[in-house]
Formats: C-alpha cells, sequence, structure tokens
C-alpha cells in the first residue's frame, strides 16, 4: 500500500517489520524506489532479493524495467528486458507494453516503434499496446503503420475503447487525415470521456476549422462533461497563435472560475503562440509572470497571480530561449541560461540544444562548445544546432570536422545535417568532402534525392566549380520544387552565366512551377551581370502583373543595384523615396557601392550616413566610405572616418584564405607565417614573381586601406599564398580551390591571372564578394567585381 502511495519510508518501515519478505514484499519495494526515480536504491534492491534466495519473478521484473524506462533512461531499460529473457523468464505482454509506454513518455518513439515490431514476432499486441504504441506513430508521423494497428483493432475484435479511441483521434489528426479522425470518434463504444471529446477539439482546431471546434465544445458539455485543463489549453494555443490575446485571457479567468487551476502547459501555450504571431513582447511578459516579476504594464496577465507560481519547464525554456535567439537578445538569454542551470533544466537535451543556438547566433562559439561538450545524451537536434552554429559563424571548415566526429559516435546523421554538411563544403570549396556526402545521401536515398538535399548538393557542386555535376543532379531531381530550380539558376549566375539563368526560366515557366520571390532575384541579378537595364525592368513589373508577387526589398534593392551600377544614381534614389518598404542597411550598402564605382562623393555622404546610423559597428561600411574618399585624393577624410572606426573601437577583420587538399584543409592568416611549408611557399612565390617581372608584367593599384595588417609577402595577400601552396602540393591536373574572407584586390587578381596561364592551371576562388575562375589568363568575372 505504502509503495503505491510512493511513501518510500513507510514503504521500508513496513518491509523491514516482516520477518520473511516474499517475492511480493521486495517487488513492492523495488516499486517503491523506481516510483520515486531512486533507480540505483531499486536496482541495489533487486540484486539483494537474489542474494538472499528469492527468485525475481515476471512481475519483479516487469516493475525494475517499468522503472528504468519510465525515468528515462531507455538504455538500461532494454538491457534488463534482455538479461530477463537471458534469465529464463518468458515476457508476458504487460512486460513488452511496459518498456513500449517508457519509451514513447520520453520521446523515444523510434526505439517504441522497434520493440513492438520485435514482440509482433511473439505475442499478439492487446488493446494496452495498441494504445501504447500509436502515440509513436503519431510523434513519427507514420500514418501507414497507425492505419494497420487501426485495421488490427477491428480485424481481431479488440473494443475500440476510449484509450484506443484518443490515441487513434490524435494519431490522424495529426498526420492531417480529420475525416479519419472523425469517424473514429464516431465509432468509439461506449460513453466518451473528456480526454476523447479533446482529441476531437484538437482535430477541429488542426484542420483550421475553430467554428466545428466550438460546437465540439458545446456538444461535450451538452454530454453532461465538463471541460478540464486539457479542454481549456486547446483554446487557449490556438487564440494566442491568432494573436488574440483578449480572448486567451478571457479563457483563462474563465478556466479559474471553473475551479480549474491553470498550468504549465497553459502558460508555454501562450508563450510559443504570442511568439508565432510576433508578440514578441507579450510572451516575454508572460515568462516574466511565471517567475513572479509582474511590472505595472503587464495588464492581460494580472489574474496569473491568484492561481499561484508556476514554475517554467523544459518546453518554457526552450520557447523563451528560440524567441530570445530571433530578437538577438543573448544578454537576456544569458539570464534564462543561469535560471535553467539554478533549476537543473540544462539537462534538457532540447534545453541546451536550443542554448547552442543562441550562442551561434550571437557569434559566441566558446559558449555554444561549452555547452554542446557538457550535453550527456546528445541527440541530432544537439549536433545540428552546433553544426549550424560553425556554419553561421564562417567556420565550415569546423563544421565538417564535427560532421565526421558526429559519424563516429555512432549517431546516424539526418536530413538537415547532411544539408548542414553540403552547404559547408561549398562554402569552403572542398569538393572532397562533397562528393563523400553525395555518396552518403546515394546510400540513403537510393530512390531519389529529397528536394532540400537536391538543392544542397547542386550548391555545393556549384561552389566547387563543378557546373556539369550541379546540372547532372538537377536532372536526376524528379518532381523538382521551385527551390531546386533556384539553385541550379544560383549555380549559372555565380559562374557569371547569366543567359542560361534566363533560359532556365524559360524552362521553369514552361513546367507547371510556380517562381517564387527568390527566383526574381536571380533573373534580375543575372540583368546586372548583362548590363540589361530594360529586360530587368520588364521582370521586375511583371512579378506582380503575371504572378501576383509583390516586390520585397531585396527585389527594390537589386533594382537600385542595377541603376547605379548603370550610373543612374539620381534615379536609383528617385525609386528609393517611392519604395513601399523600410529602409535597410542592405540597401544604402548598395548605393554606396555604386557611389565608390562612379565616384560619387554627394551621393555617398548620404548614403553613408544613413548607413551607419543602421549598423554603427559594421566595419565593412567604414572601410568602403574610406576607400571612395582614398580613390579621391581625399585623404583627410580618409583619415577622419579611420579615426572613427578607432573610437568606436572597431577594428579589420584579418584576411584568411582556405586551401582545400581532397578532406584536409590548410588556413593562411594574413600575417601568419606559422605554417610548415612557408619557406618553400615563400620560395614559391620569388620564382613567379620573377617569371612575371620577365614578361613585363605591370603591377595594378590596390586600393587604399584594403587590409591594415602587414602580410609577408608586402601586398602579397593570403589567396596568393594560397595559390602558391597549391602549386607545391597539388597534381599539375588539379585545379586549385580557394576560398577567400575578404574581396580580392586589383593586383592580387592581375597575378593570379597571370599565374593561370604561365603554370596552365585553372584556379577558382571565391572572395565573398563573386566567384572567380580563373584559366588561361583570364577570369570568369571579367575583370567586374
Amino acid at each position: 500500500m505504502y509503495a503505491a502511495l510512493g511513501d518510500v519510508g513507510a514503504a521500508r518501515a513496513a518491509f523491514a517489520s516482516l520477518p520473511e519478505p516474499d517475492v511480493v514484499a521486495w517487488t513492492a519495494l523495488v516499486g517503491a524506489h523506481a516510483n520515486a526515480g531512486e533507480l540505483d536504491h531499486a536496482f541495489q534492491l533487486f540484486q539483494s532479493m537474489q542474494s538472499t534466495g528469492v527468485q525475481p519473478d515476471v512481475i519483479s521484473w516487469n516493475t525494475l524495467v517499468s522503472g528504468f524506462a519510465r525515468n528515462g533512461d531507455i538504455a538500461a531499460a532494454l538491457d534488463l528486458f534482455d538479461e530477463m529473457r537471458l534469465r529464463g523468464v518468458k515476457p508476458r505482454v504487460s512486460s513488452w507494453n511496459c518498456v513500449i509506454s517508457g519509451c514513447v513518455q520520453n520521446a523515444r518513439y523510434d526505439e517504441a516503434l522497434d520493440v513492438f515490431l520485435e514482440m509482433c514476432e511473439t505475442e499478439m499486441p492487446d488493446a494496452v499496446t495498441v494504445a501504447s504504441i500509436l502515440p509513436a506513430c503519431t510523434g513519427l508521423m507514420a500514418l501507414g503503420v497507425g492505419k494497420q494497428l487501426h485495421s488490427y483493432v477491428v480485424r481481431c475484435g479488440i473494443q475500440l475503447n476510449v484509450y484506443i479511441g484518443s490515441s487513434l483521434i490524435g494519431m490522424y489528426s495529426e498526420c492531417g487525415e480529420f475525416a479519419y479522425a472523425r469517424s473514429v470518434f464516431s465509432a468509439i463504444d461506449g460513453e466518451r470521456n473528456v480526454t476523447v471529446w479533446n482529441e476531437l477539439i484538437q482535430s477541429y482546431m488542426s484542420d483550421g476549422r475553430m467554428d466545428r471546434a466550438c460546437e465540439a465544445f458545446n456538444l461535450m458539455q451538452q454530454d453532461g462533461l465538463k471541460p478540464d485543463t486539457v479542454t481549456y489549453n486547446i483554446f487557449i494555443a490556438a487564440y494566442a497563435r491568432a494573436g488574440q490575446k483578449e480572448l486567451a485571457s478571457e479563457l483563462l479567468s474563465a478556466m479559474i472560475n471553473a475551479s480549474l487551476k491553470p498550468n504549465v502547459i497553459s502558460v508555454n501555450a501562450l508563450i510559443s503562440g504570442f511568439y508565432q504571431f510576433g508578440l514578441c513582447a507579450d510572451a516575454l511578459e508572460v515568462f516574466r509572470y511565471m517567475q513572479l516579476l509582474s511590472t505595472a504594464d503587464a495588464k492581460y496577465w494580472t489574474f496569473l497571480d491568484n492561481s499561484g507560481p508556476i514554475q517554467p519547464n523544459s518546453t518554457t525554456i526552450t520557447s523563451v530561449l528560440s524567441l530570445l535567439t530571433d530578437l538577438k537578445l543573448d544578454r537576456l538569454g544569458k539570464q534564462v541560461h543561469c535560471y535553467a542551470l539554478r533549476t537543473g533544466l540544462t539537462s534538457n537535451v532540447f534545453v541546451s540544444s536550443k542554448l547552442v543556438d543562441l550562442y551561434g547566433k550571437a557569434g559566441d562559439m566558446v559558449s555554444a562548445a561549452n555547452v554542446f561538450q557538457g550535453i550527456r545524451n546528445k541527440n541530432v537536434v544537439t549536433w545540428n544546432s552546433l553544426l549550424a552554429a560553425y556554419k553561421h559563424n564562417k567556420k565550415p571548415e569546423l563544421a565538417l570536422k564535427l560532421f565526421y566526429e558526429m559519424r563516429e559516435s555512432g549517431l546516424l546523421p539526418g536530413l538537415v545535417t547532411v544539408q548542414i554538411a553540403l552547404l559547408s563544403s561549398g562554402m569552403t570549396m572542398a569538393l572532397g568532402y562533397g562528393r563523400e556526402l553525395h555518396g552518403y545521401i546515394h546510400k540513403n536515398w537510393p530512390h531519389g534525392y529529397p528536394d532540400t538535399l537536391a538543392s544542397a548538393l547542386i550548391d555545393m557542386y556549384g561552389k566547387c566549380g563543378k557546373i556539369e555535376d550541379a546540372r547532372f543532379v538537377f536532372e536526376r531531381s524528379g518532381e523538382k520544387d521551385v527551390a531546386v530550380w533556384n539553385a541550379m539558376m544560383c549555380c549559372y549566375l555565380l559562374h557569371r552565366m547569366p543567359r542560361d539563368v534566363k533560359e532556365l526560366f524559360r524552362t521553369l515557366e514552361q513546367s507547371r512551377i510556380q517562381p517564387d520571390p527568390v527566383t526574381f532575384i536571380i533573373l534580375l541579378s543575372a540583368c546586372k551581370q548583362e548590363g540589361s537595364m530594360e529586360e530587368a525592368r520588364d521582370y521586375f513589373y511583371s512579378m506582380e502583373d503575371l504572378y501576383g508577387i509583390k516586390p520585397t526589398l531585396k527585389h527594390y534593392t537589386c533594382m537600385v543595384d542595377i541603376m547605379g551600377t548603370a550610373g543612374l544614381l539620381e534615379e536609383s534614389l528617385e525609386l528609393i523615396q517611392k519604395m513601399p518598404h523600410e529602409l535597410d542597411a542592405c540597401l544604402w550598402s548598395t548605393v554606396l557601392k555604386a557611389c565608390k564605382l562612379h565616384s560619387n562623393l554627394e551621393v555617398a555622404a548620404k548614403a553613408a550616413k544613413s548607413l551607419f546610423e543602421l549598423e554603427p559597428n559594421n566595419t565593412s561600411n567604414y572601410m568602403l566610405l574610406s576607400n571612395i574618399y582614398a580613390n579621391n585624393g581625399l585623404w583627410d577624410s580618409t583619415e577622419s572616418v579611420r579615426d572613427a572606426m578607432t573610437e568606436q573601437g572597431l577594428h579589420v577583420e584579418r584576411q584568411c584564405s582556405w586551401l582545400y587538399l581532397g578532406t584536409s584543409v590548410d588556413s593562411f592568416e594574413a600575417g601568419d607565417l606559422s605554417h610548415p611549408a612557408f619557406e618553400n611557399i615563400l620560395s614559391t612565390w620569388k620564382d613567379v614573381a620573377s617569371r612575371m617581372e620577365q614578361s613585363g608584367y605591370a603591377p595594378q593599384d590596390n586600393e587604399p586601406y584594403c587590409n591594415v595588417e602587414v602580410d609577408p609577402l608586402s601586398c602579397h595577400h593570403t589567396e596568393r599564398i594560397a595559390v602558391c601552396y597549391g602549386l607545391i602540393s597539388m597534381c599539375g591536373h588539379e585545379p586549385i580551390r580557394i576560398l577567400k574572407n575578404f574581396r580580392m584586390c586589383k593586383e592580387c587578381h592581375s597575378s593570379i591571372k597571370f599565374i593561370s596561364r604561365d603554370k596552365n592551371r585553372k584556379i577558382l576562388i571565391s572572395d565573398g564578394c563573386t566567384y572567380h575562375h580563373f584559366n588561361d589568363g583570364s577570369c570568369s568575372c571579367g575583370d567586374m567585381w
């Protein structure tokens, strides 16, 4: 009795009073400790029972296995289950149900389904099994398995009770089969309880049928049932997602008036709903109330004080961290991190993964890596968070290294993981890695690539200079979505093949695929490459007229860029004044670059003023204005811009170039002489420089202040060092692929053209501004970048 009530102390006292405890008493005590989460004690008692000569029966084993499974230690539960069978104790259906139920309660749906399928080889599932495994089908969106279970229930004459019925309704609703969900509701034997009605109401909500949900809410009460906390939470979540604060507030009040206390799920529904709708301030306000930090302007949620404090759980913290990440409020994120540490919530893998994401997007990779290292049971989401953080912070080489560490850990990468790795391969021009990933995809998706992976593969091959391979992937993709078409068009754009971009768009028009806003950004960029002003206007105005796509700020920025490049600065300013959008830093930066191209100091000053107001800490904006002044010989103005940078504590990022050799990477940072082959690199450069001099090569003017660091090769920047190392370390027929974090200067561009002809080498450099394909003394950019 005491064990069932959860009173461990009383259970131990009662057990101690027994002269010779039998298997029933031992099992009860083991269960008391297991139910209290004291798994070590439960296991020790289980062993002690056997050492005293009492042999555990199937109920004893079920009790121990169930305890470990319910408390989330699935691996130990499965080990104990195997040991049970090795000891000759034949599991009953109830034994299998214990493991399945524990897996499902801890969202280990894959393992639950594996155990269920193994069970089906020797045992017939009962009603409890079906009700237990259906939520796993819901979590995995395994509609096919769910339908088979439904058929099994009908075929075997298992009563469609409220437990199986509610699970089936939930499964069908989550999988979008709302008609099936309602037919199950109608077929339930006996009286329907509140749980079943709640599933029906949620089904209508998921289908966007608020009117039918309200009708079901009224019918439930006419049926003599009172709504419970779950019922109210379903409606609260719906109103919050719709941004209807007043209705959500009224429903919470009605809930309290009905003597029902709002719980953490109620408040989580408010936070996540408001966040999804964009009411971020209201979402944070609700979180403050949870911590009893109410403010005078929090007029909607003051009544929550009457219901008593509601402690945030892992779902609360995950939602709040997502919100703070999107708002770039990393300081508040650190405070939430501290709160999660104090309350032990960082042990939750989803909270920790979101912390990795928060720090990664804030650029604090040290904290992101530290949180990641502290996670005990890393899952795919955890690894994806750090992979994405490295990619976001322009450290794709570390993302690729981490990807292989993940595979070595025994965890299978998911679709998102592979996508991040492919994008990282493209960013670093790591063709060797990319090809390995392509092989992995072909092995794991033999019947065709998912669209997201097809797009990432095309992007990777395009950035690695393999346009033919990108086209091969494009052609191999079956039902291509618009993102796949856009990826291929981007490849052509990257390689300065604007005619191919437009030709592919014409093919797209002939298909049944509808272009999206990104498609037109690519088209406008292609027009810029060709200098086709009139064609750009036609595409710009056809967006809304032919396709119903309203031009966004990015489309206007493209038009401003095209006009600015053509020298129509005044006309571009007129377009800016007519724009129905709030201007951002990207647009003003585009204007400033056009001013640099055409030496328009007056417009440059206006653009820079707006740009500094929007991005006061962006170093590249100051450098751009500084170079404009320097190009025009205004050295006092140049120095004043650089003084302003110094006053604000801004520093120019060091130049760096990366060269990939197979599946290894060599990095070359400005001023760093530590590379082991540096003497050979220097010797190679001297030889190249001598041949340039003998050929009558004329040095090009460098842009002033393009780098404040002093390179070991005078003005010869890191891409030159990387090229020289490529000449030393790579086979003569192999293209040299280099990534650089700064725009190439004229001198480097000119000298690498010479090297490509002199050494008969293809050299591919991505400099963050454009893609340069050097071959036989010329560059694919046409000397325009």
